[in-house]
């Protein structure tokens, strides 16, 4: 592959895409060939499967792979998503998977050879240079963002890249949205991740047969989908699993610890507690519970791994309810059967406090371009939550719906990096200035 490609690689929280742009035409999504079918979207996972009687023969899949190995022997397999989360968290310093320690850069470049793996000749030979997607704003409390890129360009270098570039995800997006631009237009695109919610403004401009673009203002916050699903999980599955019960203790009443169902507002972290001083806690409250059976449940959905299938059944429940008034909640695995209607008010009522936080982003964005919401002639929303009616909302406020465009869900990011490689001037629109 000569030096003229550039790759872009949009690593998000639920998806990972891949994408190569050359001197001219489109990029070119990198497509692998999946068990279900070629896929360009590839699920941000591992799985890390050692048998106990030989536990020497260790096994590492990723995105689909991990899923269908994670499906065949739930009990010894460890599974986990959404690790981009805890990019930049101080506070994770490493984990230990079948008696290696891993630590977010070793999960991270580990997940990256997989994928370079699994796309088999389309990566075999890497370009010389790699525009990585980052959030605005990383997710996690008090996000540290040089640790989050140090973490990144370890993996990447691992990866084989020497060429490495940063640029902000929706600046990535702006960029694939500006290829249907007929006219000179001020732009404000939203991405909506899994674990974060991004915004940039930028000016494109037609000159001479060429688009010029001008970055304006940007903005981010660190709640999305992950949060969006937490709030299901917190409404209709926790208080099932204990969350809001008592446990008696030297004759005493006391409330059941909220910290064990904290994990549920991160994939990643569900996966880490069975082995954890908690999960020995928990097991000794089911004895002193006043009602064990929910304690019982939640050791249960731990024991055996549910995360995968409680997060199927919340991310059903949100795609179904972005298109009517209600929908069916169904989280059945084992002898855990919840099953409740859930009505779009309700859902949105219970994501008010991060619709509120996007809100305020939206309008920071707005602030630091200097714009009133007349001032931006286009607005493309891009992402899986993008797709949530309420979220929507929040530019329908603002913006004359004409204004407005959705597509491309997946592969904008991916695809707008690539071809910021063409760019003349690429310290406009990578490192942290862009």
């Amino acid at each position: 592959m000569t030096a003229a490609f550039t790759l872009g690689i949009d690593f998000g929280t639920t998806n990972t895409v891949v994408a190569l742009a050359g001197p001219d035409g489109p990029a070119h999504l990198v497509k692998f060939p999946a068990p279900e079918g070629e896929l360009f979207a590839f699920r941000s996972c591992l799985s890390f499967h050692a048998p106990p009687e030989h536990p020497q023969d260790r096994t590492i899949a990723a995105g689909p792979w991990a899923i269908e190995a994670y499906v065949e022997d739930p009990a010894e397999t460890r599974f986990i998503q959404s690790f981009k989360s805890f990019a930049a968290q101080a506070s994770f310093t490493e984990t230990q998977i079948a008696g290696r320690r891993y630590r977010f850069e070793d999960l991270l470049s580990t997940f990256l050879l997989k994928v370079r793996e699994y796309a088999g000749p389309e990566m075999a030979d890497l370009p010389a240079r790699v525009i990585v997607g980052r959030p605005v704003t990383f997710a996690g409390g008090s996000p540290d963002e040089a640790l989050a890129l140090s973490r990144y360009e370890t993996a990447f270098r691992r990866m084989g890249f020497e060429d490495i570039l940063y640029s902000y995800e929706p600046v990535g997006a702006a960029f694939f949205f500006a290829r249907e631009l007929d006219h000179d237009a001020t732009v404000l695109v939203g991405d909506f991740g899994g674990g974060t919610s991004d915004f940039s403004i930028i000016r494109f401009e037609r000159s001479g047969g060429e688009i010029t673009s001008t970055p304006l203002g940007r903005s981010g916050v660190g709640v999305a989908g992950d949060a969006f699903d937490y709030r299901i999980i917190d409404r209709l599955v926790s208080p099932e699993l204990g969350k809001g019960s008592s446990y008696e203790s030297f004759g005493k009443i006391l409330p059941i610890p909220n910290r064990y169902y904290s994990a549920f507002a991160r994939w990643d972290q569900l996966a880490l507690m069975r082995a954890s001083r908690d999960m020995r806690e928990i097991r000794k409250l089911e004895r002193e519970a006043v009602e064990p059976e929910k304690i019982a449940r939640l050791i249960e959905v731990l024991d055996e791994n549910y995360g995968y299938r409680l997060y199927r059944a919340v991310s059903d429940l949100k795609v179904a309810l972005s298109s009517a008034e209600r929908a069916e909640f169904r989280f059945e695995a084992g002898s855990i059967s919840i099953v409740r209607e859930v009505t779009r008010a309700e859902f949105e009522g219970w994501i008010a406090p991060e619709l509120e936080a996007i809100e305020a982003a939206v309008d920071r964005a707005l602030a630091a371009a200097g714009l009133p919401p007349e001032g931006i002639d286009r607005v493309f929303l891009t992402g899986g939550s993008s797709l949530v009616p309420a979220v929507r909302a929040i530019f329908h406020r603002r913006f004359n719906a004409e204004r407005i465009e959705t597509g491309a869900e997946l592969e904008s990011i991916a695809s707008g990096l690539a071809l910021i490689g063409r760019e003349r001037d690429l310290a406009r629109w990578t490192g942290t200035a862009a």
